[in-house]
């Protein structure tokens, strides 16, 4: 049967109603800052180095207006104290000389006195940092007396510390101390002299815990009290607190690390952003121009960047009459604005060079656009996130240079704290005190260390080639 003889009609179908099913995958649409912002959020360790970078901006320009203590002010009652709580002080009488004791020589021949210890070294009454006073018993064939404190116990190498005593009069058995006495423990050790005033026999030693006092009149006098009435004998003060210790002038570490922070942030953010915009334009006129300027102005970075920079930073110093003991922040500006842009240069050179050769950019000559236009309104935009990057590496980098020129007495000088001027004289305590100089280390390695993870962070975050690979 042929299937020609068939003919159909509408009526000859009929209508099935089907369900089409689709699956569409929907994303909001985010900006290119957004998405950035989104990535960056994802990396802990740039999020953790964000808020340590906001919490030392809070430390530098909200911390003072807090802790409202002069950075300068010297409390040399304090001098060289460790972090910990406040400390306290006794009233007691004002101080009253001290006559001594006297005892009558006792004979002897050279070979007793050779083999004869200062016996009965003993406190005459409690020690105080107020005065120490000691006696003991006269030593027979004895020309007098040497005594020696030390803040370690000389056993057993026999290191009797420091002489403080030349005792000349075989006669005086006694010796008041008042050199310097802080609130610790301290080892005095007595020898006696022979007739040619050298050491002879063995050395007795006792410890001593001195007790801060003052007296009522000294600390009205310093304001640790309202009136010398209002306190009795026997009575304990509270001293101005320090959490963080005193240098070795007594000044407060905290208020010294606050505004140490002001000049060490403000020269590593200052800086860097001044070289980073001549960086900018000198780099986006390089790879905009092209040809033979552009090989001119990137050989005139490369002699800029075979420059020595300390050697600048010298000349500019004498340039601008900066003596010695002086700060050189207005230098250490210039040497680094100076000398610091090339880096940045040829980064945004080579973006202006890849961004050019986009067709939006020949659309926009064709219809008219200017050379500021487009450098301005396309390029620069365009590059805002090798920039930031750039400028968030180079903070640490000039933080960590202002430390060294500091450091080596060339940056910051004192009395005008920074962190790089803090290491440096915390070096000179290192042993004894060393808080003087882990507090502005880890405030150094710290910022550096955030400002590098961050910058990490940001690199990542602002590289659009980072979205294939999530």
């Amino acid at each position: 049967m042929s299937t020609a003889a068939f003919k159909f009609g509408p009526g000859d179908f009929e209508q099935v109603a089907t369900e089409r099913r689709t699956q569409t995958l929907s994303r909001p649409s985010v900006s290119y800052w957004q998405d950035a912002w989104r990535r960056l959020k994802d990396n802990r360790r740039a999020l953790i180095s964000l808020w340590i970078v906001i919490a030392l901006a809070l430390f530098t320009l909200a911390g003072p207006l807090l802790w409202r203590v002069d950075p300068a002010a010297q409390d040399l009652d304090q001098v060289s104290q460790p972090p910990g709580l406040p400390q306290v002080a006794v009233i007691v009488e004002p101080y009253v000389p001290w006559a001594g004791i006297m005892a009558t020589p006792v004979p002897g021949t050279a070979e007793t006195l050779a083999a004869a210890t200062p016996e009965g070294l003993r406190l005459v009454e409690p020690a105080t940092t107020q005065a120490v006073r000691l006696a003991w018993d006269p030593v027979p064939g004895a020309s007098g007396y040497r005594l020696y404190r030390n803040i370690f116990d000389p056993e057993p190498d026999g290191a009797v510390g420091l002489p403080v005593a030349e005792i000349l009069d075989p006669g005086q058995v006694s010796f008041e101390d008042r050199l310097d006495l802080e609130p610790a423990r301290y080892w005095y050790s007595v020898f006696a002299r022979d007739e040619f005033g050298a050491e002879a026999g063995d050395y007795a030693t006792v410890t001593v815990d001195a007790t801060r006092v003052v007296s009522a009149a000294e600390a009205e006098t310093l304001g640790w009290i309202g009136a010398a009435a209002a306190v009795a004998l026997g009575d304990e003060i509270v001293l101005p607190y320090h959490p963080l210790g005193t240098d070795y002038l007594g000044r407060d570490m905290l208020s010294r690390l606050m505004y140490g922070a002001r000049v060490s942030l403000f020269i590593g953010v200052v800086a860097p952003l001044l070289f980073v915009v001549v960086g900018i334009v000198y780099g986006s006129a390089a790879g905009f121009i092209g040809g033979r300027v552009d090989q001119l102005l990137m050989r005139f970075a490369d002699f800029v960047v075979a420059l020595p920079f300390l050697l600048f930073m010298i000349l500019f110093k004498i340039a601008f009459g900066i003596g010695p003991g002086e700060s050189g922040i207005f230098p250490m500006l210039v040497a680094l604005v100076l000398l610091a842009w090339p880096a940045t240069a040829r980064l945004v050179r080579g973006q202006v060079l890849q961004i050019r050769e986009e067709g939006y950019i020949g659309a926009s000559q064709l219809l008219g656009a200017k050379t500021t236009y487009l450098v301005l309104r396309h390029m620069i935009p365009n590059t805002m996130g090798v920039i930031l990057v750039t400028l968030t590496f180079a903070v640490p980098t000039v933080i960590f240079t202002e430390a060294f020129l500091s450091f080596i007495g060339m940056g910051v000088a004192p009395p005008t704290p920074s962190w790089g001027s803090m290491s440096n004289e915390g070096l000179r305590t290192m042993l004894t005190h060393p808080h003087e100089l882990i507090f502005p280390a880890i405030f150094i390695s710290v910022t550096v260390l955030a400002f590098n993870l961050l910058g990490d962070g940001l690199r990542d975050a602002l590289d659009v080639r980072m979205r294939g690979r999530e």
